[in-house]
C-alpha cells in the first residue's frame, strides 16, 4: 500500500526482522514512521530466498520475535524451518500486528541524499516515488547484494541460469535435467543437496572446502511445541549474554584443560546437538588459538570422510591439511550433503585443480572437462554487509557516496552510523556483531540501542547527529585489534571481504560479542552520546 503522506519522521528500508522490529516500537512510541521494502510481502530474505532447501540455519526456538504474543499462537512445524514456513510465519507476524498498514511494498531504493538546509532525506525509487524523512534506517541486513562471478561466455548459456537469491518465484523443476551449481557455501549445500536427488545428473563446482555442520533438523507436533514453549522465556533472557545471540555459548574452558578423551567426548556432544553447537558452543580458544582449532578440525574431518566412500573424493571434501582454521567461515548445516558424493549420478569438480574456462550454449568448460548442462545455479555468495547499503548511493551534501567512502576500508561509530551522513542510521550491517549474530536478537537488541537514541534526540529537541571521524577511527581500530587476537584473518571469507574481487580486507563485523557490543554501546549512551555530534 502506499502511505498518503511520503514525508515521514523516520523512514525505514527493509521488512525484515530488523525493519519490522524497529517499524513496530517506533510506532508504539508515537513516531511518525513509514516502511520501503524492494519485495512485494513482509519477510526481507525470505522473500527472496526462495531456491530448492533453502531454509534457517538457526534453530526456530529462538530464531523469532521474543514477544509473547507473537510466538504464544504460532507453531514451528520443524527445527530449522525452510523459506515456506518462514513466509507464513512473517504473514502471521503482519496479521496480528498490523505491519503492512505502514509499509510501501515493491518500493526499491536507487538514490538518498542529505539536504543539509532542510535537515532531511530525500529518497528516490525505481517507481519514481520519492521519499523525505528526518531519519533514516537501513534495515537491508547483510545479505541483500548477490555477486555473481563474470565468467567468460556466460551470457551465451542456453539453459536456465540464476543466482540463488535472484530464484524465480515459481521455481525450477530440477526432475530429467543436469544441474550444475557453482559454490558451496550455505545456499550452494541445500540447492546440492535437492539436485542429487531430482536431476537426472547434478555436478557440484567448489573452489574451498565448505566445513558443514550436521543441521540436527527434526519436526514437530503441535504438542512438542507447547512443551518447548515453556521454555523460551528463558532461552529469550539468556541470548543477551551470549557471544552470538543464541542462548548457548562457548564453554570458559581451553580445548587443553581437559584430555584428549573428554574432549573427544565434548566434541561427540556437541556435534549430535546439531546446529551451530559444535561451533559456538564449543571450547573458548578454538577460534583464538592454532592447536585448539587443530583439534576440532580433525575431529570434523574424521566425522565427515567416514562418510564418503571415495578417498580421493573424501580428501577433496575434507582435506587432511585443513585450507583454512575452522570456524573461520561460517559454517553451513548440511543434512545428506556428504551423502550425495557416493550418489551415481553426483559429480565433483575442484575448481582448484580444474578451473571453470569458458560457460558455452550447453554447459561449462573446466581445464580438462566439459560438463553438459541444462540448470546453472550461482550459490557465490553475496557482496556481503557493506555492500546493500552502498549500493542504495546514500550521499552526502557533496555528492559523495557512502560506497565512495567505504572503498578503503569501512568507517562507522559503533556499527550504526557513520560520519558525513547525518541522520542516517543501519541496522545488521557493518562493524556491528551481524553475521556472527542471530539475526532476531540482534533485531531487538540493537534496535533498542537505535531507538534509545531517536528517543534522545526528540526528548532533548534534537534534530540533527552525525558521527564523529576521531569515533570511527577508534571504534575501527577496536575491532582491527579484536580481530587480530583471533583466527579469522587466516580464512577468505565473507567475514573479511575476501570473497569480492577489489573489496577492502577487513573485518567487516563486530569480533568482540554480543554482550561486549552492548556495553559499549550502553555506555555511549550514558555518557551522552560520545562520539557523536547532536544537535
Amino acid at each position: 500500500m502506499s502511505h498518503a503522506s511520503n514525508e515521514h519522521e523516520v523512514l525505514i528500508i527493509g521488512a525484515g526482522f530488523s525493519g519490522i522490529y524497529l517499524l513496530l516500537r517506533l510506532r508504539e512510541l508515537g513516531f511518525d514512521v513509514h516502511l520501503i521494502d524492494a519485495a512485494p510481502g513482509v519477510g526481507g530474505v525470505w522473500h527472496w530466498n526462495c531456491y530448492p532447501g533453502a531454509r534457517v540455519d538457526t534453530h526456530c526456538d529462538i530464531y523469532q520475535y521474543s514477544d509473547p504474543e507473537l510466538w504464544g499462537d504460532w507453531n514451528w512445524s520443524e527445527r530449522f524451518p525452510g523459506w515456506a514456513e518462514m513466509r507464513a510465519y512473517f504473514e502471521h507476524v503482519d496479521k496480528k500486528r498490523d505491519v503492512s498498514k505502514d509499509i510501501s511494498y515493491s518500493t526499491r531504493v536507487t538514490d538518498a541524499a542529505f539536504d543539509e538546509h532542510q535537515k532531511r532525506w530525500h529518497v528516490k525509487t525505481e517507481k519514481g516515488v520519492d521519499y523525505s524523512a528526518q531519519f533514516v534506517l537501513a534495515c537491508t541486513g547483510f545479505a541483500a547484494k548477490p555477486f555473481t562471478p563474470q565468467i567468460s561466455g556466460q551470457d551465451s548459456f542456453a539453459g536456465q541460469a540464476c543466482h540463488s537469491a535472484l530464484w524465480p518465484q515459481e521455481g525450477i523443476d530440477f526432475r530429467g535435467k543436469k544441474v550444475g551449481i557453482i559454490g558451496t557455501g550455505a545456499s550452494g549445500v541445500q540447492i546440492a543437496q535437492e539436485a542429487a536427488r531430482e536431476a537426472d545428473r547434478c555436478v557440484v563446482f567448489q573452489r574451498t572446502p565448505n566445513m558443514y555442520l550436521p543441521m540436527g533438523q527434526c519436526h514437530f507436533t503441535e504438542d512438542d511445541m507447547g512443551a518447548r514453549k515453556r521454555d523460551w522465556p528463558g532461552r529469550f533472557k539468556r541470548r543477551e549474554h551470549t557471544f552470538g545471540g543464541f542462548d548457548f555459548d562457548f564453554m570458559e574452558k581451553s580445548a587443553f584443560d581437559v584430555s584428549d578423551a573428554e574432549r573427544d567426548t565434548t566434541y561427540e556432544t556437541l556435534w549430535e546437538a546439531g546446529g551451530f553447537n559444535f561451533w559456538l558452543g564449543s571450547y573458548q580458544d578454538v577460534l583464538l588459538d592454532e592447536r585448539a582449532n587443530e583439534t576440532a578440525y580433525q575431529f570434523w574431518r574424521r566425522k565427515v570422510a567416514s562418510r564418503i566412500k571415495d578417498p580421493a573424493m573424501a580428501e577433496i571434501l575434507a582435506p587432511e591439511t585443513a585450507p583454512h582454521p575452522f570456524g573461520v567461515k561460517r559454517p553451513s548445516l548440511e543434512q545428506w550433503f556428504f551423502d550425495i558424493f557416493n550418489y551415481d549420478n553426483v559429480d565433483l569438480v575442484c575448481l582448484k585443480r580444474n578451473p571453470i574456462t569458458e560457460i558455452v550454449r550447453n554447459g561449462i568448460k573446466t581445464a580438462d572437462a566439459f560438463y553438459e548442462l541444462d540448470v546453472i545455479a550461482y550459490a557465490s555468495g553475496f557482496d556481503a554487509v557493506t555492500g546493500s547499503i552502498a549500493n542504495m548511493n546514500f550521499s552526502d551534501g557533496n555528492g559523495s557516496t557512502i560506497g565512495q567512502k567505504w572503498a578503503n576500508g569501512v568507517r562507522t561509530h559503533l556499527g550504526v552510523a557513520t560520519s558525513g551522513y547525518p541522520n542516517l542510521l543501519f541496522s545488521y550491517g557493518p562493524q556491528a556483531p551481524t553475521g556472527f549474530c542471530n539475526g532476531p536478537s540482534s533485531a531487538e537488541y540493537q534496535g533498542d540501542c537505535i531507538i534509545d537514541m531517536l528517543v534522545h534526540m526528540r526528548d532533548k529537541g534534537l534534530t540533527e547527529f552525525d558521527a564523529e571521524p576521531e569515533a570511527e577511527e577508534t571504534w575501527r581500530q577496536s575491532i582491527l585489534d579484536l580481530t587480530n587476537a583471533t583466527l579469522f584473518p587466516k580464512g577468505n571469507s565473507w567475514y573479511m571481504g575476501a570473497n569480492i574481487p577489489g573489496k577492502s580486507r577487513e573485518m567487516l563485523m563486530y569480533p568482540g560479542g554480543l554482550p561486549r557490543y552492548l556495553e559499549e554501546f550502553r555506555h555511549c549512551r550514558d555518557s551522552g552520546y560520545d562520539g557523536f555530534k547532536m544537535q
